[in-house]
């Protein structure tokens, strides 16, 4: 059956032949007609060409005409042109345009300013401590130095005073050796004095002459007036052994010698 169906289906599918001879010869009839339509019209045109006639060439005549020369009248003169006063220049100012300023970006700068100058501040403060502690020490090293000199100086002019209260001592000793007393005789106690109960010390000066004899006795320093007689008496009886310096005797000068007065 399903074979049946397939057949019949191709049958109706496929046209006939008579049909398909119609189609071929409808279309030939409408090409040819269509090229012999071409054909009539190109003839047709060029027996029209061929036929029209050419135009004829047209012709200007011209003719020149001398009119007599009229008097040329004078230009009239010119008007004077009103003087207008230049009017003032005025100049335009550019206009201010104020930039728009975030109040947060101006608060964060004027912070960030703040805290530049506290830094700034800061660090001055951080650069005077520094050179204050610096004088500190520098005064304090000069102070030291200054004290270990002064100490050094009165060393040195502790030792020279020793070395020269000993080359005194030595001196004074070596003249004393060179100029020893032979005789020194007592003064007497004034009678005034002892009955008036007056005690004292009187210094005698004077000078050891090359025979060992006292010369220009005088009384210096605080001394009672009783004493001073008998002291210049007992002075001038002194006897020195006398001073030798290469071999030959010589004066000494600046010779003292006190004497005690006291009652017993």
């Amino acid at each position: 059956m399903t074979g049946t169906l397939m057949h019949g289906a191709l049958a109706h599918a496929q046209p006939l032949p008579w049909t398909r001879l119609w189609r071929d010869s409808q279309a030939l009839v409408v090409s040819v007609a269509l090229h012999s339509a071409v054909v009539a019209f190109l003839v047709l045109g060029w027996s029209m060409e061929q036929s029209m006639p050419e135009p004829a060439p047209s012709t200007l005549k011209t003719r020149l005409v001398m009119l007599p020369a009229e008097p040329l009248a004078a230009p009239p003169a010119p008007e004077p042109l009103p003087v207008v006063a230049p009017a003032p220049v005025v100049e335009a100012k550019p206009e201010v345009v104020k930039p728009v300023v975030d109040p947060l970006v101006q608060a964060r700068k004027l912070e960030q300013a703040v805290l530049a100058r506290k830094r700034v501040a800061e660090q001055k403060q951080v650069q005077l401590e520094q050179d204050k502690a610096a004088r500190q020490r520098a005064e304090q090293l000069e102070f030291q130095r200054q004290r270990a000199l002064a100490e050094a100086s009165a060393q040195q002019a502790r030792v020279a005073a020793d070395n020269a209260r000993r080359a005194q001592q030595a001196a004074a000793a070596a003249d004393v050796r060179q100029y020893l007393p032979i005789s020194k005789q007592a003064p007497d106690y004034p009678q005034r004095a002892l009955d008036k109960g007056i005690e004292g010390d009187c210094t005698v000066e004077y000078s050891v002459t090359p025979q060992g004899k006292v010369d220009n006795p005088k009384v210096v320093g605080n001394c009672h007036p009783a004493f001073i007689r008998p002291s210049l008496v007992a002075a001038a009886t002194f006897r020195y052994q006398p001073r030798m310096v290469d071999g030959q005797a010589v004066t000494v000068p600046g010779v003292r010698n006190t004497f005690h007065y006291k009652i017993q």
